[in-house]
């Protein structure tokens, strides 16, 4: 094979290579996204060289593994580990990434306070200097005895030190600012990444180490670099939230090791990130009492349920086409269901500007809070204020009938624990429960066909 370098052009949003520039990338269908970089023959950029444990290549039993000695580490924070699926599995790799300035740095620094009353960790950056690091560990109450910082950049030194030190967990802040040396490509781009990931990845299962990399975020929220870098890693993790808000939601998108549908709930504080133990009390706080417009809705976020208010708001318009907004929904999922309630219940707005807010900060993404949308509105555009202690979930169609949803019983126990006397939900799921009498005297339940008949009982 010739040695000889030669030039390929990259995508940078998918990593696809072309021997020749492209305006749109075949791959992912990007426009101007190529980027030329030089790349060495394949037996130079294959990565480091080093020796695999034959033990380990060669194929036995599935019957014959042991799965009993599963180690894993506990961070400190419950809602870290709700998220990873009970704690950090040895010699794993998982991906932070998020928004900067978010909160992703601050997230790992203090889960280092408690890892490190048992363990040895490695925390290197390539981001911020010696001094930067204690000055963030001091006003964190940073001060584990475990806790190694590096500074460096180039992946082939924080491996060589991984294999030195044999530290229990590494922390890399952040994948985007390792380099390998061996190849001509800019730090940062997709090659570095792809070929920093690999190397981690290879290690992190040679030593039995787990590993923790930080991932930047680009223009669209995703993270940063070659759609297979998610690929690679064993969990993926987003750390997300308004910036201009305290609370910060830690959502699992893949999890090898557990749920992928878990989240867990910080606030943001002088002295770093805080659990939130019951998220529903909080986006509750404050909820104004015998006004039109107001719901509360309750979502699943993996095994949580958790309510948040819905605020609706029909007000008359001065213009042609009224206006259309809605912050924490799906705007398209709202235009959609102001159709149903015109089509299909007689409840028009197409006169109206109507605006949509889920208070919190939080983002109602499941069908399920459909119901509580509806009902806001309804109450904005009678000028009827709904019962207070009541919660409302179901899913809306087209034909305006409401759809039965998944796990009504868990969201019923969690609203009767937070005081609720009364559930609107699909009759559906009503029908389909079996044990009924231990509500008796607890909570109404109340089994709705239509956008109507729920709006009726509420008022």
């Amino acid at each position: 094979m010739s040695s000889k370098v030669k030039s390929v052009w990259v995508c940078s949003e998918c990593g696809y290579e072309s021997p020749k520039w492209n305006g749109q990338c075949p791959c992912c269908g990007e426009w101007n996204t190529f980027n030329e970089e030089i790349k060495s023959s394949a037996k130079q950029t294959s990565g480091l060289k080093y020796e695999m444990i034959k033990e380990h290549s060669k194929p036995i039993l599935i019957g014959e593994i042991n799965s009993e000695d599963e180690v894993r580490y506990s961070t400190g924070l419950r809602e870290f580990d709700r998220v990873l699926g009970g704690g950090i599995v040895k010699g794993s790799l998982v991906l932070l990434g998020g928004d900067p300035g978010i909160g992703k740095s601050t997230l790992l620094l203090q889960t280092c306070q408690s890892l490190g009353q048992v363990s040895k960790i490695l925390y290197v950056s390539g981001e911020e200097s010696r001094r930067q690091l204690k000055l963030r560990a001091s006003r964190l109450n940073i001060n584990s005895n475990n806790l190694y910082v590096m500074t460096e950049t180039d992946i082939e030194c924080v491996i060589e030190q991984m294999r030195q030190t044999k530290p229990d967990i590494v922390m890399i802040d952040s994948i985007q600012t390792m380099n390998h040396r061996e190849l001509s490509s800019t730090t940062g781009s997709v090659t570095q990444v792809r070929e920093c990931t690999n190397l981690l990845m290879r290690t992190a299962k040679e030593l039995d180490i787990p590993v923790i990399i930080v991932g930047h975020v680009n223009k669209d929220g995703g993270i940063a670099g070659p759609k297979v870098l998610e690929h690679i890693v064993d969990a993926v993790l987003y750390f997300e939230g308004d910036k201009q808000m305290s609370y910060r939601i830690l959502r699992g998108i893949k999890n090898r090791y557990g749920s992928t549908n878990e989240i867990g709930v910080f606030s943001m504080g002088s002295f770093g990130l805080e659990e939130i133990d019951n998220p529903s009390l909080i986006f509750l706080t404050g909820r104004p009492i015998g006004v039109p417009g107001t719901c509360v809705a309750c979502i699943m976020e993996g095994t949580r349920p958790i309510f948040a208010e819905v605020q609706g708001l029909a007000a008359t318009s001065n213009f042609g086409n009224p206006r259309r907004m809605a912050t924490g929904f799906d705007y398209n999922r709202m235009l959609l269901i102001l159709a149903v309630l015109e089509k299909r219940a007689g409840y028009f707005f197409s006169n109206l500007d109507s605006y949509i807010n889920i208070v919190g900060g939080i983002r109602l993404d499941e069908p399920a809070s459909d119901l509580a949308v509806a009902i806001a509105m309804i109450s904005s555009l009678k000028s009827q204020p709904i019962d207070e202690s009541a919660i409302v979930f179901g899913e809306i169609g087209l034909a305006g009938e409401i759809r039965a949803v998944s796990h009504a019983e868990e969201r019923i126990a969690e609203a009767q624990r937070l005081g609720f006397k009364k559930c609107i939900f699909p009759y559906h799921n009503l029908k389909s429960m079996s044990n009924l009498n231990q509500y008796d005297g607890k909570i109404e339940l109340i089994g709705v066909r239509s956008v109507r008949q729920a709006f009726e009982a509420l008022v």
